[in-house]
């Protein structure tokens, strides 16, 4: 019986993380769906995805841990997870979906490196080849940009991928720090720059409605994912959330006709490789573990 409840748990993580890598590849198609300027979209989708992230917490009863006992980490989230929400929206406005996508596919590469510098975390041959070829493709791709305006988009991708990035050391070095509280928080911390940058009460009724579906839709990925993860290992976790590299230039070329140039396409080759090949990697630890493990209570 226990045993068949953790196969169903299992499968309803898997289920979950993949919801969430669907939801999450979309951001690009949701933004160059409106004509509603970056700041617009960043007011209307911060409203709706705090409100459903507030109600969800209020639910569970979690609001006075997930708001008043976040701490110092959980406030640095939130104002640096706002940072990288500035930068990835106006990003998909003056790039492509492939660009930024497979940009923002280096984050966990990138923890990695940043997790060394912090935190001291030991970081292996196999994870330093790997961001190393994360950071090479990351270049590869900036570099192929033909105009300024596609660099711009570039560069505020980069710099969601090293918010991202961020935020996963924080949380591996402060494992305790709520997600649910500093997110809507992130979300909230915009609204009056946004006010102040755009004209969110002048958008049309169809932009409205675009923006509010997305700023659900990403609250639900958001929450789907926190719950995948606690029925999931991490490695495969990380494994299934990868799925939405690829998902997000095949979205940019079906919806936007967005052809990926040729830097773009081997820039990101060479970091899906990077951080597949590191995952698939981590996630076989854990098992090579366990069967030494067993070898060894055998020989006692």
């Amino acid at each position: 019986m226990i045993q068949n409840q953790r196969s169903y748990a299992y499968r309803q993580g898997i289920v979950m993380i993949l919801l969430s890598a669907i939801i999450f590849s979309s951001a690009g198609v949701f933004t160059k769906a409106v004509d509603a300027s970056a700041w617009e979209i960043i007011f209307w989708r911060g409203v709706f995805a705090a409100s459903f992230t507030i109600t969800y917490v209020v639910s569970r009863d979690h609001f006075r841990k997930e708001f008043f006992e976040m701490g110092k980490a959980g406030w640095a989230v939130a104002l640096i997870g706002a940072s990288g929400t500035a930068a990835f929206i106006p990003a998909f406005k003056m790039t492509t979906m492939a660009n930024v996508m497979l940009i923002y596919a280096a984050a966990p590469l990138i923890a990695a490196l940043l997790a060394w510098v912090w935190i001291r975390e030991r970081i292996t041959l196999q994870v330093g080849l790997g961001c190393f070829g994360a950071i090479l493709g990351v270049v590869i791709i900036v570099q192929g940009s033909f105009n300024i305006i596609n660099l711009r988009g570039d560069l505020l991708a980069l710099w969601m991928t090293i918010v991202m990035a961020s935020l996963m050391v924080i949380y591996r070095r402060y494992p305790a720090t709520p997600a649910a509280g500093p997110a809507a928080l992130s979300s909230m911390v915009l609204l009056p720059l946004a006010l102040v940058l755009g004209s969110p009460f002048s958008v049309s009724l169809y932009d409205f409605s675009v923006m509010a579906a997305f700023g659900l839709s990403f609250a639900i990925a958001s929450v789907s994912l926190a719950e995948g993860m606690k029925r999931v290992p991490a490695g495969e976790t990380a494994l299934l959330s990868a799925l939405e590299t690829p998902l997000a230039p095949a979205f940019g070329w079906w919806f936007f006709s967005e052809i990926p140039a040729n830097t773009t396409l081997i820039g990101g080759a060479i970091i899906l490789i990077s951080v597949l090949a590191t995952q698939l990697q981590l996630a076989k630890e854990p098992l090579q573990q366990s069967r030494r493990n067993s070898l060894s209570v055998k020989k006692s």
